[in-house]
């Protein structure tokens, strides 16, 4: 993690790996250890299926395990719990209550994600609001949303020239298509299924660090 632009909070930069569904905690730590290990720097906590019970005691087990290996946790949607665990931050969707709640809720020193799909207008608007990073996608099919809208990698060079804040892509990202996508503006590359779905979790996490070694890109 680097300093943003008020150097105050952890910008995000490089692999930032996406949690899967995982009912088993002692499984998820391990693919997450896994991860980390390979480069991951930021971790985002996404249980949509998850009791409030398994999400706390996940939650707790992943901040720990981030600590160690100095990585930010994100958690998905749930400021409350990203406050009781003192994670990194929250990431909030369309539909995951507002980032002034979100602020009001876990002060200025936390971390607020926001994603923007493929309208630039929500990222400014976010950008304005006080977000600290913004996420486009889905760029490419992705099997965790299949119905996701389309975001064109131009977007990503617009972006880049109107936002100061990280830019994060997200969707159907794989070690094939990750380079274009840095290359074309985004400062972190959210990833599922590369990663946790590969037979070498370590292995798939420090390929896509490699794509962030050579792309001029300080992971």
């Amino acid at each position: 993690m680097s300093a943003d632009r008020s150097g105050s909070r952890p910008a995000l930069r490089g692999l930032y790996a996406v949690t899967p569904d995982e009912a088993h905690t002692s499984t998820l730590l391990a693919q997450v250890a896994a991860a980390l290990e390979g480069g991951a720097r930021t971790i985002q906590y996404r249980n949509k299926t998850a009791s409030p019970a398994l999400r706390l005691e996940q939650g707790r087990a992943l901040k720990a395990l981030c600590d160690a290996h100095r990585a930010a946790l994100i958690v998905n949607d749930f400021a409350d719990l990203a406050l009781e665990i003192d994670a990194a931050g929250v990431h909030l969707g369309a539909e995951d209550g507002a980032m002034a709640l979100a602020r009001q809720t876990l002060g200025a020193a936390k971390l607020i994600g926001v994603s923007c799909y493929n309208r630039l207008e929500l990222a400014l608007d976010a950008q304005a609001g006080g977000a600290d990073y913004v996420a486009f996608g889905s760029f490419f099919a992705s099997r965790v949303k299949p119905g996701a809208v389309h975001a064109p990698i131009e977007l990503l060079e617009q972006a880049r020239r109107e936002l100061d804040v990280p830019i994060v892509a997200i969707g159907g990202i794989t070690i094939a298509n990750a380079r274009e996508l840095v290359d074309a503006g985004a400062d972190a590359l959210a990833v599922i299924s590369a990663v946790f779905g590969a037979a070498d979790v370590k292995a798939a996490a420090q390929d896509f660090a490699c794509v962030f070694d050579h792309s001029g890109v300080a992971p």
